[in-house]
């Protein structure tokens, strides 16, 4: 089933949970690098109510290394192959180059999450073309390594919306079908947290580009910068559940956190809120 099929199956907005397969992620890094505790997590992100798993071998936090498209694969394959061979629902793959993507849609991925709006590589488009999955294209100014040490815009929205409109197109005209395209304004990547919160606010006019939107703030440094005392990752889980609620209702389809069950009690208590508002 495709992204689209499934949130008009679902009519709420999706739920990603993230498994990241890295030693050095900002917020799980190291925990699981091992198949099997790889495969336990996602079991319970699926317990919990992931409706799409994102499966990630590279990290792209502020300040990361890049690793090798070779060393990215032996990360991400095994892991994949093992969740197809018990789950047949929606595994996304989130990396920026195409080898990985192809590698990763062979082993059972549908879909394909790139921070770079298939912009790493020459190769990008026409690899999703090929491979004909979904592609979510993120806005990112410059490299993970860099991005955050002083990111400008003349205006932050419109910036990120011109530059996901170019990705989107570049993607149809190498063959991508529009109904495969989602859309992310990158929150956090190259980004002070004034971007993050003004983008957010503007979530309504990145929707009205036409297509689906995904946002993902979970454990997100901007979270401590409004509150000092989230110095931990793990202490902003209030933060990310006021964010991702906030975007759900301004139009965001789905949602890429790492406490997948909070959010979809979250996401259940909003529904049940505004059933009750719309009634009266």
């Amino acid at each position: 089933m495709t992204l689209n099929g499934l949130l008009n199956a679902r009519r709420r907005p999706l739920v990603m949970g993230i498994v990241n397969v890295t030693p050095d992620s900002f917020s799980d890094g190291g925990h699981y690098t091992d198949v099997q505790a790889a495969l336990a997590h996602a079991r319970q992100l699926i317990a919990d109510g992931a409706d799409v798993l994102d499966i990630g071998g590279e990290s792209t936090r502020p300040g990361s290394d890049p690793v090798s498209a070779e060393e990215e694969i032996a990360r991400v394959v095994p892991v994949i192959e093992a969740l197809r061979a018990e789950w047949d629902g929606i595994i996304s793959i989130d990396t920026m180059k195409p080898q990985v993507a192809r590698a990763a849609v062979a082993a059972g991925a549908t879909v394909w999450n790139d921070v770079t709006g298939l912009g790493f590589d020459a190769d990008s488009p026409a690899t999703a073309a090929e491979l004909g999955v979904d592609v979510i294209l993120m806005h990112m100014k410059g490299a993970p390594k860099t991005m955050q040490d002083a990111p400008i815009y003349d205006d932050v929205t419109a910036d990120v919306m011109a530059h996901l409109a170019a990705c989107a197109e570049l993607a149809v005209e190498a063959g991508v079908e529009v109904q495969n395209i989602w859309l992310d304004p990158g929150i956090g990547f190259a980004k002070t947290t004034a971007h993050n919160l003004r983008l957010t606010a503007d979530l309504p006019a990145l929707c009205a580009l036409g297509y689906p939107v995904l946002y993902a703030a979970s454990r997100k440094r901007m979270i401590a910068e409004i509150d000092p005392t989230a110095t931990l990752a793990t202490d902003r889980l209030g933060g990310t559940l006021a964010l991702h609620l906030e975007a759900v209702r301004l139009g965001a389809d789905m949602v890429r956190v790492h406490d997948v069950r909070e959010t979809v009690q979250a996401l259940k208590v909003q529904a049940a809120l505004q059933a009750c508002a719309e009634a009266l």
